[in-house]
């Protein structure tokens, strides 16, 4: 039986495969669609930057009370924010150990009183016998350098009752001026040493609003404190900003914060200790400056950016900035746009480079001013 062979098969065989290829290779992306944005044109205007600091209530005086002699707390008799008066016991301990320590002290200032009086008499006696001729002059030398001596040991008697005497006194622990008690650090039953602190008690009189700047502002906020009305205090819960006086700026930094301990005196507005403050430094107002509101900032690697719209290709482009501060619930930018530019204020997450973007309805820019906004952006 004859056998048919198919003359173009051969020929047909490239043509398949490539067929088969191009079917599994992958296929072309969709174009991105137009995302709707909303946009602002630069304009310049002008700024008054105002810089905010958490801050706190303290006293201008505040002891860390501590016995000058160790022992055991026998009782405390204040509690945390109780009043005190000064010259008020607020602790004791138990000074029984000091009380025979200070008769031990007693009793030798007895023994070298009675041993001086003795050689006071001794050496009259051997006076008389000097002049009678029956002792020398240098046996009376030797009762004289005698009685010195128990004198002197009198005196060193005296002076260490007088010492034990006021280790009895310590034993109490008493207010040196009138305040309020803001902390307790140790407890009737303990074992403390001499120095060691028991309470911390606030003094009555001024009171500061303490707050941290960092280093590159020290310098700024000297010189603003010669400005009345550059520093204000706005506590917790209220909206009125009461004036502050500088008073004290730390020499040195903090090791662990680098930052400044500042020190503002809060006059005689009515305060309480620990009460949250927020102290506001008023910067001087700035002209020609370009304002955004904040939704318009990007940050990407660690810098800040904004998408700039092209007018003409309606396509937008990553532009560095440089922030200058904040002004309410804008941001001053520093650096890196022009008034003219048309900015994206809205949806600047998901843009790329180069993409494709329509203005959102009620956005639309009136054609003269898109014209100039195009001409500013080809500069």
């Amino acid at each position: 039986m004859p056998k048919f062979r198919n003359s173009r098969l051969p020929a047909l065989l490239p043509v398949m495969v490539a067929l088969l290829l191009s079917a599994c290779g992958k296929q072309a992306a969709a174009p991105e669609p137009e995302r709707a944005v909303r946009t602002q044109l630069i304009e310049s205007s002008t700024a008054g930057m105002t810089r905010e600091f958490a801050a706190e209530i303290r006293a201008r005086t505040e002891s860390r009370l501590s016995f000058r002699v160790g022992g055991k707390i026998q009782q405390r008799l204040v509690n945390l924010g109780d009043k005190v008066r000064a010259g008020q016991v607020l602790a004791q301990l138990d000074a029984q150990d000091l009380r025979l320590g200070s008769e031990a002290a007693q009793a030798q200032m007895i023994a070298a009183r009675t041993n001086r009086d003795q050689a006071g008499a001794d050496y009259r006696r051997f006076i008389e016998l000097h002049q009678q001729g029956f002792i020398s002059a240098a046996e009376l030398e030797r009762r004289d350098a005698y009685f010195k001596a128990a004198q002197a040991q009198l005196d060193q008697a005296k002076a260490q009752a007088s010492v034990q005497g006021n280790q009895v006194a310590y034993a109490a622990l008493v207010a040196d001026a009138p305040g309020v008690v803001t902390g307790v650090d140790a407890e009737a039953g303990m074992v403390v040493g001499a120095g060691m602190p028991v309470l911390r008690v606030a003094h009555d009189g001024p009171r500061d609003v303490v707050f941290s700047v960092p280093e590159d502002q020290v310098g700024g906020l000297r010189a603003a404190a010669s400005q009345p009305g550059a520093l204000r205090m706005r506590l917790w819960g209220q909206q009125e900003a009461q004036p502050l006086q500088l008073r004290e700026v730390s020499a040195s930094a903090d090791p662990v914060t680098r930052t400044f301990q500042v020190k503002a005196d809060v006059g005689k507005f009515d305060v309480k200790l620990g009460q949250t403050a927020a102290v506001l430094w008023e910067l001087p107002r700035l002209g020609n400056v370009v304002k955004l509101p904040l939704s318009a900032i990007l940050e990407r690697g660690g810098k800040s950016q904004v998408w700039v719209l092209d007018p003409s290709a309606m396509t937008v482009r990553a532009q560095p900035v440089q922030i200058g501060g904040a002004d309410g619930n804008t941001v001053v930018i520093a650096g890196g746009l022009q008034p003219g530019q048309e900015v994206v204020t809205a949806g600047v997450h998901v843009l790329t480079d180069g993409q494709k973007v329509r203005r959102y309805a009620g956005d639309a820019v009136p054609a003269a001013t898109a014209s100039s906004a195009a001409v500013a952006a080809s500069r």
